[in-house]
């Protein structure tokens, strides 16, 4: 489902692609980003994403509501005809002004934390970057400067939830369940009009006219995106703000608003609840702590602003990435303690791997490979390729730690990490086990897209890289 791969959304760190030294950003602009045609298989791919997406969240989150998270459900109904699609709708919640109140104050909220409080975490949380800082260079040749507070933003946003919690009272813990579903209709709403407000903007007012693509085709650019970095002012940025906020800044306060539900409804919160949140939340704190880096990823430096990013941070990377805490209000699970330790073990591992990888590319990147990957000097691949003026330009590709293991070790550690929120709520269901599904086809489109790329980028060399280092995610395996 590619309408999130911000996802998504953010996998947001996951998304860089081969740990290669030297080719400057724009070099690489050209091998990414959306298509300037577009066949009739991408046409009708966009049409149904367009159609199926909003009706799969609210599949989903109906299954939960009416069927106690059975995916099966709604069809067996339908089957057996004990229910139809319209009584299914009729049993769905309206759109409530209540809710819309609550969202609109969420997004009023973190737009005035990212447009008029000034980073100051990077005075005093040692290694964190934020602050002022660039961003890649544009097709159009520019360096765009962001606002880097994301960290902060989460950490005001969360220090009010725990004091509202704990001695304001000003409302309920369990506000986002008790309006789960009526908020469906408010994401969905502003979902929509960032990414018509988007494309409007592309033909009228674009920031900046040299980084637009049209193709022509109403629905391709409606869901790709036409502006490269659609802005407001200077600082405004659309893809970095719906990227991080307000969905991400949400997950962990919605998960914490399904454990509240499942203290009020069961009298207590179980260690699976409190295993969803935590390996949960080190994800989002690690995408925070990390924005500047974000700044250098694919959502960023290659991709469009559209549909497919506007209404996949609204919708579907809150509604359907907290699927895991949502299906614990309704089938509580509590875990044996072997079980715990496995799954937590599975997720730090995980974490570890996926930190660690990135990591040990980025400074190989830094230092030009003069550096130390466990304990040695790293081994890389001599490569060369020439840019669109025909310029020849080098670059080295690691092989080794974690890079000689796979050449997307670190998508590897991140469907470990995802593996196991979903093994945290047990076997019962097949609903919390869609993000694993998800996240397993979309980061091995990722590898395939990426490899597609390096492969007419670097010809012959791209070659003896994979012959260095065969496996893609698994060793061995695959």
């Amino acid at each position: 489902m590619t309408a999130t791969q911000a996802s998504g959304a953010v996998k947001r760190q996951s998304k860089s692609s081969a740990n290669g030294v030297g080719p400057s950003e724009k070099q690489q602009l050209g091998q990414w980003g959306r298509a300037w045609e577009v066949d009739w298989f991408s046409l009708v791919s966009v049409i149904v994403l367009l159609l199926c997406a909003p009706l799969l969240v609210f599949y989903f989150v109906m299954s939960c509501d009416q069927y106690q998270c059975a995916l099966s459900g709604p069809l067996l109904d339908l089957y057996s005809g004990k229910s139809s699609i319209g009584d299914i709708w009729s049993r769905a919640p309206n759109f409530s002004w209540t809710a819309a109140k609550i969202y609109a104050a969420w997004v009023c909220f973190q737009v005035f934390l990212y447009m008029c409080v000034p980073d100051v975490c990077h005075k005093f949380l040692p290694g964190y970057v934020g602050g002022v800082q660039d961003g890649a260079l544009t097709p159009a040749g520019l360096i765009n400067k962001y606002e880097v507070n994301g960290l902060q933003a989460w950490i005001i946003t969360h220090v009010v939830w725990f004091a509202n919690a704990n001695y304001l009272h000003w409302f309920s813990p369990t506000i986002i369940f008790d309006n789960w579903i009526s908020l469906l209709w408010c994401v969905n709403i502003l979902g929509y009009t960032v990414a018509t407000f988007a494309m409007l903007k592309a033909y009228l007012f674009p920031t900046n006219a040299k980084d637009c693509k049209f193709t022509g085709n109403l629905f391709y650019d409606y869901m790709m995106g036409i502006e490269f970095n659609p802005r407001i002012g200077k600082w405004f940025d659309f893809k970095l703000f719906f990227n991080g906020r307000p969905g991400i800044v949400a997950w962990t306060l919605i998960n914490l608003s399904f454990a509240a539900k499942q203290q009020e409804l069961y009298g207590q919160v179980t260690n699976s609840m409190i295993l969803v949140n935590v390996l949960q939340a080190i994800y989002v704190v690690d995408f925070f702590w990390n924005e500047a880096w974000y700044l250098k990823t694919i959502d960023i430096c290659h991709d469009h602003f559209g549909w497919y990013l506007g209404w996949g941070d609204c919708v579907w990377l809150p509604y359907l990435y907290t699927l895991q805490g949502l299906y614990l209000v309704y089938n509580p699970v509590k875990l044996s303690a072997a079980n715990v330790v496995g799954v937590l073990l599975l997720g730090l591992v995980g974490y570890y791997i996926f930190r660690m990888t990135n990591h040990q590319k980025d400074l190989f990147r830094r230092t030009d490979g003069n550096c130390k990957i466990w304990g040695k000097k790293p081994e890389c691949i001599e490569c060369s390729y020439l840019s669109a003026d025909g310029k020849k330009h080098h670059s080295k590709l690691m092989i080794s730690g974690f890079w000689g293991l796979a050449r997307h070790f670190n998508y590897t550690g991140d469907l470990m990490g995802s593996l196991s929120y979903c093994l945290a709520c047990g076997f019962g269901h097949l609903l919390p086990y869609f993000y694993i599904i998800y996240m397993s086809i979309l980061l091995v489109h990722r590898c395939v897209r990426d490899e597609h790329r390096c492969s007419s980028k670097y010809g012959k060399d791209w070659r003896r890289y994979t012959d260095a280092v065969p496996s893609r995610l698994l060793p061995g395996l695959f």
